[in-house]
């Protein structure tokens, strides 16, 4: 069974003058990366998913966590924080696939290291208003 179609294959000079989107460009990796690399998307989709609802429980539920301010505050930037994680894992989805399609090396991400400075950062921070405000 042949899993290439010409649809996939790299663009002739009269395809590209039509605008090809992306995923139309290259050679059509293996389907077990490409769902590899959506499982992946996935999971930072369901860590901003995270991130939001961790907001939303602050606002409503941790009234006893510092004054309503701070607590409007913290729940503001972890929405910002949940919403910039779904849309820059979208981003990084695509690249990958790209990078797969024209057989180039994975690019390197951001997130990793976002991710991990943003979660000491507020673990430390709620740490300091569960000691001070209890």
């Amino acid at each position: 069974m042949n899993l290439h179609s010409r649809a996939f294959e790299a663009p002739t000079e009269s395809q590209k003058k039509k605008g090809l989107k992306w995923w139309e460009t290259g050679t059509r990796p293996d389907y077990r990366f490409s769902l590899a690399n959506e499982r992946t998307f996935l999971a930072w989709i369901r860590t901003s998913l995270a991130i939001v609802a961790g907001a939303v429980g602050i606002d409503q539920f941790a009234s006893h966590l510092g004054s309503a301010q701070l607590r409007l505050i913290l729940s503001i930037i972890l929405l910002l924080v949940g919403g910039l994680l779904g849309g820059v894992a979208y981003t990084r989805w695509a690249r990958a696939e790209r990078a797969m399609r024209h057989e180039t090396d994975l690019p390197l991400s951001f997130l990793l290291p976002f991710l991990a400075l943003f979660t000491a950062l507020l673990s430390v921070g709620l740490a300091w208003l569960i000691i001070a405000f209890d």
